[in-house]
């Protein structure tokens, strides 16, 4: 197992089951590629010339959210996580905004050489990685396979405006020119990660795994991984929120959405407002038990979601 991921730091007295630890030992590549001058941090397992899958992540998270996800893809695909800028170990880009981010996915997807094989390739995206995905597919869709959201945050005008006026929005907040504060050490910096919007701990040993790789260690202590920068977004922005379902309604490309049972950001009252504005054909799947954060509410039961999809796209 890769010692990067498992460590005492995070790990010791946890009891890790069989499952996990085999979906960590299967060999996976991890590397940085380079998009427009700024480093991409990437990981990639499974058979070059497999069909492809390209997957990111939610906002102030990382690709190893997908760590112990795309394992169970490995098999049948040539899948590749990637860090979005600013987030991980991804270099930022300067004035990175949505159409920026984009954009950068279709350059990671070129740099990776996704584009080439006889099988365009299906983007899968968590949150806000999902909103990134949804532009990208307005962008060049025609050279993608489909999109597979994963508990976007949709909600009907009203309900949407009420969520930001009591203090909601889309997870995570911050100022841009702060920094990112320095702590003594690991357990005073691990004190401060949580899960937004706010949720129990469904598997403990995956919040630790994914808290541990949240932070590195600096000059001074432990601090965060995030670009500060990142908080200087356009996707806070009420009105862009606003026009979210109506543009996933009107995609012409392949969709489908997983999203959380008991998630507080898409919900089965989000399904029938896309349902209404048109979007009457997108398969949308609840993963029971889940909130919002699928992969670490219910891993299996989300990766079994995810190769349904995957394995009814292939036969249509």
């Amino acid at each position: 197992m890769a010692s990067s991921d498992i460590v005492d730091i995070w790990a010791k007295g946890l009891d890790l089951p069989e499952w996990f630890v085999a979906a960590m030992d299967i060999p996976r590549e991890e590397a940085f590629v380079e998009v427009e001058g700024h480093k991409v941090h990437y990981f990639r397992w499974g058979k070059r010339g497999n069909p492809p899958l390209l997957l990111t992540h939610g906002f102030l998270a990382h690709a190893r959210c997908f760590a112990f996800i795309a394992p169970f893809l490995a098999d049948q695909y040539d899948v590749i996580a990637y860090d979005l800028a600013g987030m991980g170990d991804s270099e930022m880009i300067p004035d990175c905004d949505g159409q920026k981010r984009a954009e950068n996915m279709v350059g990671v997807a070129e740099a990776l050489d996704l584009f080439s094989g006889p099988v365009k390739p299906k983007i899968i995206a968590h949150s806000f990685g999902s909103g990134v995905a949804l532009t990208a597919m307005e962008l060049a869709g025609e050279r993608f396979g489909g999109l597979i959201i994963c508990d976007l945050m949709i909600m009907r005008p009203e309900k949407l405006i009420e969520h930001f006026k009591q203090g909601g929005g889309p997870p995570g907040s911050g100022k841009s020119d702060k920094p990112n504060n320095i702590y003594p050490d690991y357990e005073t910096a691990r004190g401060r990660f949580v899960l937004a919007p706010p949720q129990d701990a469904q598997t403990p040993f995956l919040v630790e795994y994914m808290a541990y790789h949240s932070m590195r260690k600096v000059e001074g202590g432990w601090s965060w991984k995030f670009d500060p920068k990142v908080f200087a977004r356009s996707e806070n922005d009420q009105d862009k929120w606003l026009k979210a379902p109506q543009r996933i309604a009107d995609l012409p490309h392949r969709l489908a959405i997983i999203y959380g049972e008991n998630s507080r950001l898409f919900n089965a009252d989000s399904v029938a407002y896309l349902r209404e504005l048109g979007g009457e054909n997108i398969p949308m799947i609840a993963v029971p038990g889940a909130e919002h954060h699928l992969m670490i509410d219910q891993p299996l039961a989300f990766a079994a979601a995810l190769r349904s999809t995957l394995e009814h796209w292939q036969r249509q």
